[in-house]
Formats: C-alpha cells, sequence, structure tokens
C-alpha cells in the first residue's frame, strides 16, 4: 500500500499531480487506486470538475469525498480550502467497491438493505468506510439498521460538514453517484492480504454527579433531574445563554454510556425553553455528567494509543475528527492530536459533524471524539524493532492542575455518590433484620396494587398476580422474656435470613420486611395462590428446622391472601391479617389462606 497527499491549487496542477500517480503505478504492480477529495468549499462546480480530471486522467480510478469542517494531511490541520490522498493497494487479493446512496430520515431503511444486499453478495468484504450528509437528521435509526451488516465487518467513518459550523449545508460526491446534499457513500474493502484497525479516543473526564436524563427528543435535550437542561450549565458552570453559549460549553459536553461504551454529546444551543439542542440524539432515562477535555490527559492518551498502533504496522492511517476537537484546540495547536500519528504512518483525515464507529457489533454515533483507521496489506513484518511514539519534551512527565482537579472531584464525587447509596439503603432498611423496613415493605405493596389496576387484567383468570404472605413468630414474647432479648434478636436474625434464601431460590421477584415487631410480611407480585401457599408451607418447615442456641426450635403462623381487583392497598394487607389471625387462634404454627 502506497499513499500520496497533496493539496489542490488549481486544475492544472491537478492534472499533473494524477498524471505523475499514473506513470508511477504504471511501472508497478497495483490493484486499486482511490482518491479522497475533502473539500471545506461546497462549490458544485469546482468539485465536479475535479472529479472529471480523476475520470479523464485516470479512468480507472476510485474518486469519493465529501464537505468538510476543516482538513487533515501530514498528520497536520490544513488551511487549504480542498486536500487530496491518493491511496494505491498493490496486492491483487485487495478487493474494493464504491457505492452511493440517497439517505434522508425516509429511506434509511431501503439504503442500509441494499448495503447489507451488497455485502451478504462479496463475503470478501471486512471493512466499510462511511462518509454521509447527517445534519439536520436524526441518525438513531440508520445506526440501528446498519448494526445488521455482517458482524466480522469494520464500520468506520465520518459525517460531512460544512466550512460554518452553525451551517447545516453538506455535501458528499462520487464516482458512483455524483454530487448529493442528501447521500452516504460506503467503500467496501477486503481481501486475505488487506488488514484494518479502528479504534476511538475522547480524552474528556467526567466531573461532578450524575444527572438523570427525564426528558429528551431525538437531539433535544429538554430536562435533567426533571428540570430545564441549561439550568445545569448556568448553575454549576455560570455559563450564560448567549451568542458564546457554543463556545463556552464546548470544553464541557455530556458523558454517558450507550451500548457499553462511553459516548460524548455536546449541546450546540441554548433554547428559550430551557431545552439543550446537542450535536446528536440522546436517550431518556440515562445517568449523564458533565465532562471536561483537558489537553494534558488528552494527549496522554493520545500517545498510549498511537504507541499500541504502531504494533500494527499500518501503511496509512485515516482520522474522523470532531470539528469541536478542532475549535478545543484552535487552529494552530490542532495538530497536537493527530501529528503523532504521521511518525506511524501516512495519516490524512477530516473535521466532521458526527464520527461513527462499530464497537461490539453496534455502530455508534460519536460527537466530541477521534476515530482511528489504520490500513494494512500483507503480514505483520516481524523483523521490525519495536519504537515508541515520541512525546513533546514539555509535556513529558507533567500533570496539569487541572487534571488534578478534576481527579480530586471525580474521587470526592464517588465518596459522596456511596454515601448517598449508602443512605437510601438505610432509609428503607430495617437494621436488626437487614430486610425491607415496614415504610418500604407497604410502599411496594401500594405500588404494586397501583400497577396492577392500571394494566386492567382480566379479574376472571385462574389466579391472582400479586399475592401477600404475613407471618408471626409464635409465643416471642415467651422467647424474649425467658432467654432474653440478645436471644429473640437471634430469632428474628433467623427468621430473615431464612427468608432472604428461601425466597432468591422460589421466589426471585419477591420482597420481604419487617411489618413490626416478630410480624413479617412478604409482597409476591407473580404467582398463583396455590403456589404461594405451598411457598408459605416451606417458610414455615424450614423456620422450625433453626435450632437456636437457648430458644431451641421455634414456630411460626402464616396467613396467606391473593389481590382483589379494585380493593385499596390497606384493604389488601387487612386480609392478610386477618388470615394470619385465624392461624394464631386456631393452634398456631400452620398456614391459613384467604381467597378472593
Amino acid at each position: 500500500m502506497k499513499q500520496f497527499q497533496f493539496e489542490y491549487t488549481g486544475d492544472p496542477e491537478l492534472k499533473k499531480e494524477v498524471a505523475k500517480i499514473g506513470k508511477w503505478c504504471s511501472s508497478r504492480i497495483t490493484s486499486h487506486v482511490v482518491f479522497r477529495i475533502f473539500t471545506e468549499l461546497q462549490d458544485r462546480e469546482q468539485i465536479l470538475r475535479i472529479c472529471d480530471i480523476f475520470a479523464r486522467v485516470m479512468p480507472h480510478s476510485i474518486y469519493y469525498g465529501c464537505s468538510t469542517n476543516g482538513n487533515i494531511l501530514s498528520g497536520t490541520f490544513k488551511k487549504s480550502d480542498i486536500t487530496i490522498t491518493c491511496t494505491i493497494f498493490e496486492y491483487p487479493t485487495t478487493r474494493l467497491k464504491l457505492l452511493q446512496y440517497p439517505l434522508t430520515a425516509d429511506n434509511y431503511r431501503e439504503t442500509t438493505a441494499a448495503l447489507i444486499r451488497e455485502v451478504e453478495a462479496n463475503p470478501w468484504v471486512t471493512a466499510i468506510e462511511m462518509l454521509t450528509t447527517i445534519r439536520g437528521m436524526s441518525m438513531t435509526g440508520f445506526c440501528e439498521e446498519m448494526g445488521k451488516v455482517r458482524t466480522d465487518v469494520a464500520v468506520f467513518g465520518g459525517g460531512a460538514f460544512s466550512e460554518d459550523m452553525n451551517d447545516n449545508d453538506a455535501c458528499v460526491f462520487s464516482k458512483a453517484g455524483g454530487y448529493s446534499e442528501k447521500a452516504v457513500i460506503f467503500l467496501l474493502m477486503g481481501g486475505p492480504d488487506f488488514h484494518v484497525k479502528t479504534d476511538y479516543l475522547t480524552g474528556w473526564k467526567p466531573l461532578g454527579r450524575e444527572l438523570l436524563v427525564t426528558r429528551a427528543s431525538g437531539s433535544t435535550l429538554y430536562e435533567l433531574d426533571g428540570k430545564p437542561a441549561y439550568d445545569t450549565y448556568y448553575k454549576y458552570l455560570r455559563i450564560k445563554n448567549d451568542e458564546n453559549f457554543f463556545l463556552n460549553t464546548l470544553e464541557f459536553p455530556f458523558i454517558y454510556k450507550l451500548n457499553g461504551i462511553s459516548i460524548l454529546r455536546a449541546p450546540i444551543a441554548s433554547n428559550e425553553d430551557g431545552s439543550l439542542t446537542m450535536t446528536s440524539d440522546i436517550s431518556e432515562n440515562v445517568h449523564a455528567r458533565i465532562a471536561y477535555g483537558d489537553p494534558w490527559t488528552i494527549l496522554d492518551i493520545i500517545h498510549e494509543q498511537a504507541s499500541l498502533l504502531r504494533k500494527f504496522q499500518p501503511e496509512a492511517i485515516s482520522i474522523f475528527s470532531c470539528a469541536a476537537r478542532r475549535t478545543f484546540w484552535g487552529d494552530e495547536e490542532a495538530d497536537r492530536e493527530t501529528k503523532p500519528f504521521q511518525e506511524i504512518a501516512p495519516t490524512s483525515g477530516f473535521y466532521t459533524s458526527g464520527e461513527f464507529l462499530r464497537t461490539n457489533n453496534i455502530l455508534n454515533q460519536h460527537n466530541v471524539t477521534l476515530v482511528i483507521t489504520a490500513m494494512r496489506e500483507g503480514d505483520l513484518d516481524e523483523s521490525l524493532p519495536a519504537a515508541e511514539t515520541a512525546r513533546s519534551y514539555h509535556l513529558a512527565g507533567k500533570v496539569s492542575m487541572i487534571n488534578r482537579l478534576a481527579t480530586f472531584i471525580e474521587a470526592a464525587t464517588e465518596e459522596l455518590e456511596e454515601a448517598n447509596r449508602r443512605l437510601r439503603i438505610s432509609a428503607m432498611t430495617d437494621g436488626l433484620t437487614q430486610l425491607y423496613n415496614r415504610i418500604e415493605i407497604q410502599r411496594r405493596i401500594t405500588d404494586c396494587v397501583g400497577t396492577f389496576s392500571q394494566s386492567h387484567r382480566d379479574a376472571s383468570a385462574a389466579g391472582s398476580d400479586i399475592c401477600l404472605i404475613m407471618m408471626d413468630i409464635d409465643n416471642f414474647k415467651k422467647v424474649n422474656d425467658t432467654y432474653g432479648h440478645n436471644e429473640g434478636d437471634a430469632v428474628l436474625r433467623g427468621l430473615s435470613h431464612m427468608l432472604t434464601e428461601v425466597l432468591e431460590q422460589n421466589a426471585p421477584g419477591a420482597s420481604a420486611g419487617r411489618w413490626g415487631g416478630e410480624e413479617f410480611m412478604v409482597l409476591i407480585p407473580h404467582g398463583h395462590l396455590d403456589q404461594v401457599i405451598s411457598l408459605a408451607e416451606l417458610l414455615r418447615q424450614r423456620f422450625h428446622e433453626i435450632p437456636f442456641s437457648h430458644a431451641g426450635h421455634c414456630t411460626m403462623s402464616l396467613g396467606v391472601t391473593e389481590y382483589i381487583p379494585g380493593e385499596n392497598a390497606d384493604i389488601f394487607c387487612m386480609r392478610a391479617d386477618t388470615a394470619l389471625y385465624e392461624a394464631k387462634n386456631s393452634g398456631k404454627n400452620k398456614v391459613i389462606a384467604r381467597p378472593k
């Protein structure tokens, strides 16, 4: 694999460059010649002229490209409007196929289905590079459908963008489908001697406590913890809702888990209703945290990744980097995170409106992220010595004050969250038995009854979805009076341990709580009455088998009932109590059931 990179300076110069490449190829064995064109300008006529030059000078070549927010050539940000990369594949076994399809919110299923058919018809495919227009369109459905592509195929790429980050206009173009403002390009690659390695990195670290996304739709984030999403940025960062909102929040995107990996979502605008317009879709009911981009942390990760990538021995590297990262670094410093890869292999790419990478067989749309793709033809050369990627001297061994502060805040936040978790558990747990306390088990019964009532299930169905077992230790006062409260506490703990063990094995969805004193309540949300009676009998027997140090073998009485649709939780519990009362007054150490 060989790669040539150059800046576009005019049609005559381009013709000369392409002719030189043609002569180079004619003297060697090559299988494919691929030109990638990245342009900050969306001049349709100029783009078509450039494509025509490739078609006329090297008619057998493949060419494609897209509009961008900036271009990367030789690992550096180029201020040139148009850059061109020519990759020459040398192994005859390497196979490529270029596809272009229209892409809109209405046809993405048809588009992905067409791609999947192509992949299935060509078993040699092992990688797909993707360039797509995405601005103003939700890509969630598209990504879900792309997950159906054969699992052994790597998928990666970027979203076309505009020179102006506030502009939704973008385009893609290729030999396969021409110029389009609503399309996706796929370059299928593979063969036994073709190898690809992909990865992504952010370098942004979570800060502060978790926030629950309580309301979101598509790329609009309405509420966090039930409050307008913008309030979070003002409360914690004092960022005002003005024309500088995007630039001021750029260092502080949200980070959350999606499909098993960390995903960043950056706000690009704050709206009058307090909602935020995000760079991509964000899901409801996920826990997100504000993240901070620290240059030292980012560069440490970059160099670690570059060292690992060097072992792959790539012959060409593609970078799809979020436009927000270019803004974060500034044009003069953007090379810091891309140039280390040029030390390994020729590196090119562009600044995107979104980055795509398949991870764990799921295609994810990233933001504020750098997606890296390395390619090689042929096997590893074991004779090459291992080498480390050089680091900038002024960064070596140093940790920024911001990084230290971020680490401190993260540790403090984890300690606070753990303390809050313990408080929540303590507030609903009985201290002696470690079962739910009266307030919590009663709340669970009330919620379960409410959920059942709302479901409008058929009351005539055999059995009930909700049953209660209420139990009381027989002659417990005598245990306390005779052997002391320590032995009484041991009996209560013995019952709770047995109760937990039996329920885990026989009714894993049940909830058990201490109702008061020596009384206990078990809520079984899914179980027929006959099954629950058998469970109650098992609990009675197992409790009687426990040998206590002084009290010996104790017994208990149990009342069982099933829920009658329409009654409230208090009456439901009262009927369980009545069944228990009957068991106590008819000889104890028995189970009495009160069906509907």
